[in-house]
């Protein structure tokens, strides 16, 4: 057979074509990458995060449906965007939030109630807000983490949210199905966020983590990204926490 008779690849459709994602905390980071990778698959995207300028600006890169700014750890503020929404939706995932560090016993009340109300709670609020918008078979996608797996002074309350989010999830699962709702808990990920809390440190976790991963190099959000959109399309998966680390679980710290 001569390439003139040669029969044509069928082109791949996009896996998320003509489905819509909500990314909460979108303006940077993983948020950002994923809904990038969204939109490479097909899907309109809607992007939230704090700062108005950094979310209209990736709304604009990206070429997003809808964009809105506000604190996603407010309750109302954050019930009013989903109640806004003007069509049902497909997937949600939330990378809004940052870790607080420090001595437990150091923490004041408020400092620990934050610091669960900016996880756990805020897991809670978008699963009320959001599961009536959603269509059935999407996902709500949450960001956990590996690091708190191993409890140590100075962690704060990382420990804990990182044992309480798997549960959160797989009970949402439950009560929320045919929604999905699952985990995505990423060890130390090269993003701005991770720059902002190492500073001048920056660089040299880096290198650390480059001679001691097993795979050689150091995770980036478009590697969390990719995970992010498999769990999107694979309608098998749900209830459940996947670890995006490049096996810093497996090497000493």
């Amino acid at each position: 057979m001569n390439a003139a008779t040669q029969t044509p690849l069928p082109q791949r459709v996009p896996e998320l074509h003509g489905q819509t994602v909500v990314v909460i905390g979108g303006s940077a980071g993983i948020g950002f990458e994923t809904a990038r990778r969204a939109r490479a698959e097909g899907a309109n995207v809607i992007l939230t995060g704090r700062n108005p300028e950094r979310i209209e600006r990736a709304a604009k890169e990206l070429g997003a449906q809808s964009s809105a700014a506000f604190d996603a750890t407010d309750p109302a503020a954050l019930e009013l965007f989903f109640d806004g929404l003007p069509n049902v939706i497909d997937h949600v995932m939330v990378t809004a939030g940052q870790p607080h560090y420090g001595r437990l016993v150091d923490m004041n009340f408020t400092e620990a109630r934050d610091a669960l109300d900016n996880h756990l709670l805020l897991v809670l609020e978008v699963a009320r807000d959001a599961a009536s918008k959603m269509r059935p078979g999407g996902t709500l996608l949450f960001m956990g983490g590996t690091g708190g797996r191993r409890p140590g002074p100075g962690l704060g309350i990382v420990p804990t949210v990182t044992a309480a989010l798997p549960a959160l999830a797989a009970s949402l699962a439950l009560e929320l199905a045919p929604v999905r709702v699952n985990v995505i808990a990423a060890g130390f990920v090269d993003t701005p966020l991770s720059a902002s809390l190492l500073g001048a440190d920056l660089e040299n976790r880096r290198n650390q983590l480059r001679a001691t991963l097993p795979i050689g190099r150091v995770v980036g959000p478009v590697d969390v990204a990719t995970l992010a959109v498999h769990i999107m399309t694979n309608t098998a998966l749900t209830g459940a926490t996947f670890d995006i680390d490049g096996g810093q679980q497996l090497v000493a710290r």
